[in-house]
């Protein structure tokens, strides 16, 4: 379907009805969520898919209790990378070589220029790598629209509870925000047929030329 039709099919659907997403849906979902361009190409975050019935209720409970949570077919967490270590760099630059094989000269070239980068920006460079994840939050709520899933982008959840529920701290991980898939229950998503609220494009474009 056309991409502007697409976008404007989506909402931030509040209430959804339990009902099972192909997994064919949430493969695409997936793997346009891996294409999602990320500064550095480094894809330092992790996406976790969570299915199991039990633990999405316990993180209703503890961190952020909105319908879609239990109610989803599937729900994603983002979680970002707090630091760069010396072994994500190694595995990160195998990896460019395994694709690309530019050579090590041009390998440790970038990669100083990543760690100087990295070291200047010490102090804000856990905010950096979170904003990496919103990249890939837009292609995904972008392509759950193609495959008509509905999905609702969640940041207001007690950020501490969850990474202790999915012990993101062990792996150097914190949550950026969560994204419920599945289908609306018309009944309870109060969004379902409202009006999009948006400025029009003379408020919010400013051409220079």
């Amino acid at each position: 379907m056309n991409l502007i039709e697409d976008l404007n099919w989506r909402h931030a659907c509040k209430g959804m009805n339990g009902t099972k997403v192909p997994q064919e849906k949430i493969n695409r979902i997936l793997e346009a969520v891996n294409l999602a361009p990320t500064s550095l190409g480094m894809q330092a975050f992790k996406v976790l898919v969570i299915e199991n019935k039990e633990l999405k209720e316990q993180i209703y409970k503890e961190a952020c209790q909105q319908q879609p949570i239990t109610e989803c077919s599937h729900l994603l967490v983002f979680a970002s990378y707090t630091e760069i270590t010396d072994r994500y760099l190694d595995e990160y630059f195998s990896l460019i070589e395994r694709k690309r094989n530019p050579g090590k000269e041009w390998c440790d070239k970038y990669r100083k220029k990543i760690e100087f980068f990295m070291e200047k920006n010490y102090n804000n460079l856990e905010g950096w790598l979170a904003k990496q994840t919103y990249i890939a939050l837009g292609i995904a709520c972008t392509v759950a629209a193609n495959e008509r899933v509905d999905s609702v982008p969640i940041e207001g959840f007690d950020k501490e509870a969850l990474n202790r529920i999915l012990n993101l701290p062990d792996k150097h991980l914190s949550a950026t925000f969560i994204l419920p898939l599945g289908y609306k229950d018309p009944a309870q998503d109060w969004m379902n047929n409202q009006p999009k609220v948006r400025k029009e494009l003379n408020d919010l474009i400013e051409v220079i030329r």
